[in-house]
């Protein structure tokens, strides 16, 4: 069993781009970070390692909170960077990155954290 074979999951992966922005009348420009509409890799082989102590759903109005943190496996050489926007090709759940770790140039791990709205940690 090789571990191209462990992934049996997909997901799409945003990058967070940084725009500067000028309101003008002399003010200093700020940063502004999006994400793209268009996913930069689309499909990625990975597996998403869900254990149930690392979920909590919390009850509120008018939907529950789901808080997960997730650790995502994805295999060597995939352009993975810290806050990216993980999105389940299935679940269509989003998640954001924490820092990548490279396991001996055969893997990649990454904790993945889903809070209650997108946002880069």
């Amino acid at each position: 069993m090789s571990i191209e074979d462990f992934f049996d999951h997909k997901c799409d992966i945003y990058h967070l781009v940084r725009k500067d922005v000028s309101v003008g009348y002399g003010l200093p420009v700020s940063h502004c970070f999006n994400y793209a509409e268009a996913p930069d890799i689309r499909e990625q082989s990975c597996h998403f390692g869900i254990k149930s102590q690392s979920v909590t759903v919390t009850q509120n109005s008018p939907a529950n909170n789901m808080e997960a943190k997730i650790k995502l496996t994805l295999p060597i050489g995939t352009d993975i960077r810290i806050n990216d926007k993980i999105v389940d090709c299935d679940t269509r759940f989003e998640y954001t990155a924490e820092e990548p770790h490279n396991i001996r140039n055969h893997h990649i791990f990454v904790n993945i954290k889903k809070v209650r709205e997108q946002k880069p940690l």
